[in-house]
Order: structure tokens, then C-alpha cells, then sequence
């Protein structure tokens, strides 16, 4: 299984960037689909995630402000993250797990924003 993540980069804060990761190889049907993110100095930690069937989670400090999404007939998951702030500047990584010994992770994306 690979996982291909793209669309970080800098804005301003206020404003908006959508990140893509693609997942490739054998993928079992039922999974969670996820985004991460790890900032400077901190332990990574759980952004949103999206279990197949449509079960959603966000953390309290996007809720609001980012939307998870997945492309099923891609096996593609999107974050759009809206009224971005400076404490979202992190590494983003993309994760997609069914089983303890299924646990794949995309190379991380960074996303800087600017005050």
C-alpha cells in the first residue's frame, strides 16, 4: 500500500488550502482514511479521519474551519482547510489503517501559514 499526499504549501493566515492523498495497492474496504499533523516541538496528533461508511471525526481546534471528504472509486481522501491560522503550521500526514499490522502513512505535506 502507498499513500501519496500533495497540497501544502504557504498562505496567509485566513486563508485556504485543500490537501490530496491517494492511496494505491491492496486496500481492504473497510478502513479509516486520515489526517494527521505534527508541529515543530510536538507529538503528532489526529487532525480528522473518516471510517468508510461515513463516520466523521475532528479535532476540537479545526472543527469548523476544515472538512475531510474521500473519493471511494479513487481510494483519495481531501482536506480542505478554510480559515487557517499560524498554530496550524504543521507537517500533514496522511494515514489509512484497518488492522493493527495495516497501519500505512503518506510522506507528510507541510503547511506553513503566516500572521
Amino acid at each position: 500500500v502507498q499513500l501519496q499526499a500533495s497540497g501544502g504549501g504557504l498562505v496567509h493566515a485566513g486563508g485556504s488550502l485543500r490537501l490530496s492523498c491517494a492511496a494505491s495497492g491492496s486496500i481492504f474496504e473497510i478502513n479509516v482514511m486520515g489526517w494527521y499533523r505534527q508541529a515543530p516541538g510536538k507529538p503528532r496528533e489526529l487532525v480528522a479521519r473518516e471510517l468508510s461508511g461515513g463516520d466523521i471525526y475532528y479535532a476540537e481546534s479545526v472543527k469548523g474551519r476544515f472538512t475531510i471528504s474521500r473519493d471511494y472509486d479513487k481510494n483519495t481522501i481531501y482536506l480542505q482547510m478554510d480559515n487557517l491560522k499560524p498554530e496550524d503550521t504543521a507537517v500533514y500526514y496522511c494515514n489509512l489503517w484497518w488492522s493493527i499490522s495495516e497501519d500505512h502513512w503518506g510522506q507528510g505535506t507541510q503547511v506553513t501559514v503566516s500572521s
